[in-house]
């Protein structure tokens, strides 16, 4: 008896036609169960704003609403943030954004009194990062 034919698309083969596949499609094979589709995860700022909300103002809560306002805010500001560090970066033909490139975007991107808040903040949470090493 001659050997079977190889289908490796995991349909049937007719009797009649070696390579053709079966027109009717072929149950799942015994003891593999269906697959359960797993929701994609959506990465937000959401718990680190409310943490912050809670440092500056415990007893004031946050609407659905205005947590995606805020989410949205955090998104664009790190996006023009890092375009900008990319950008300097190339500028000075180096391949890594250092906290210096960083330092120089929140001066151009954030206004006055604000950029300096940042800097100082930025410093302050590299120092504590680096001491811990």
């Amino acid at each position: 008896m001659p050997p079977k034919p190889v289908n490796h698309n995991n349909n049937k083969v007719r009797a009649d036609s070696p390579s053709a596949p079966d027109s009717t499609p072929s149950p799942r094979p015994h003891g593999k169960a269906r697959r359960r589709h797993h929701r994609n995860r959506k990465e937000t700022y959401n718990s680190y704003i409310y943490k912050v909300l809670k440092q500056v103002h415990p007893d004031v809560g946050i609407s659905s609403k205005a947590m995606n306002i805020m989410n949205s805010f955090v998104n664009d500001v790190f996006e023009r943030m890092a375009g900008e560090a990319s950008r300097l970066a190339h500028y000075n033909k180096k391949q890594t954004v250092s906290s210096r490139e960083i330092q120089t975007v929140v001066r151009l991107l954030l206004p006055g009194e604000l950029a300096k808040h940042a800097v100082s903040e930025g410093t302050k949470a590299v120092t504590k990062y680096t001491s811990t090493k």
